[in-house]
């Protein structure tokens, strides 16, 4: 399995497929680049060069008990793309990922990225405060610690089985091969990475992070997301960013990305390509 290895001695699993531009996806929670398959076989298609990675103590990365907050994910993304010597890198990202894509960003600069995009992302703040008073209530995020602490594998059927996907939604069809192949990648993962990526996506504040960002950035979020609402996250990230465009979805759920993947690839390429 293709893999390096980060200065506190972590085994960052990655994809690495094609030629051409490259294209790196960073996944949602607790996900893996697994997550990305819609998105690799299409851009691969297109004549891009598609990279996705496993965040440490998700999927094939290590199960290290330590350092699951953006600061971590967005170095080991970095040491990710410096192995692979990428160039006019396209850095996409997934809720969570989203949340990494932007803190990599901003930690580590912008050389070798000329565009980026976030679906669904988490930025600029997910907990409510006094400051975000759109957020949701730190009972939320407590309450899916909790669900994870007493039954993890329950757990990773019930969200994707609802409102992950909108599946709860009425007259939504449930897709069980898509709800049992986010249970894969989520138990494929270590429960303690998983727990405290709560607490990190939850309570990370992105707002500086936004504001330092210089390339072209396609903030991608749906009026019915259930899991990251829209309300205190898209418009207000594309507000934040110097050179942020806001692509507004009605009836999409969370996991777009899956369920829509047709009309998020073929925007994204629009975007690309403009």
């Amino acid at each position: 399995m293709p893999a390096v290895t980060t200065s506190d001695g972590v085994e960052i699993y990655y994809k690495d497929w094609g030629a051409g531009q490259p294209i790196v996806f960073s996944h949602g929670w607790p996900l893996s680049g697994d997550d990305w398959d819609a998105q690799m076989l299409f851009f691969l298609g297109q004549g891009y060069r598609v990279i996705a990675h496993d965040r440490r103590g998700h999927g094939r990365s290590s199960q290290v008990a330590d350092g699951h907050d953006l600061d971590h994910y967005a170095d080991d993304l970095a040491v990710v793309t410096k192995h692979l010597d990428l160039k006019d890198a396209i850095h996409i990202g997934h809720s969570t990922g989203g949340g990494e894509v932007v803190r990599y960003l901003a930690r580590r600069g912008e050389k070798g990225v000329v565009k980026a995009a976030i679906i669904s992302a988490v930025p600029p703040l997910m907990v409510k405060t006094d400051a975000n008073p759109k957020g949701l209530p730190k009972s939320v995020f407590d309450g899916l610690q909790a669900q994870l602490a007493a039954n993890r594998a329950k757990f990773y059927y019930d969200l994707p089985a609802g409102p992950f996907y909108g599946f709860n939604r009425p007259g939504v069809k449930t897709i069980e091969p898509v709800v049992w192949n986010w249970w894969r990648q989520g138990m494929m993962g270590g429960a303690k990475a998983h727990y405290d990526g709560i607490v990190a996506f939850s309570q990370t504040d992105f707002t500086e992070d936004l504001k330092k960002i210089n390339v072209p950035v396609l903030v991608m979020h749906s009026e019915d997301d259930q899991i990251v609402p829209y309300v205190a996250a898209g418009p207000l990230s594309a507000k934040l960013l110097k050179h942020g465009t806001l692509k507004t979805y009605k009836d999409y759920p969370h996991g777009m990305p899956t369920t829509h993947a047709d009309v998020i690839n073929a925007d994204l390429l629009a975007f690309l390509k403009s």
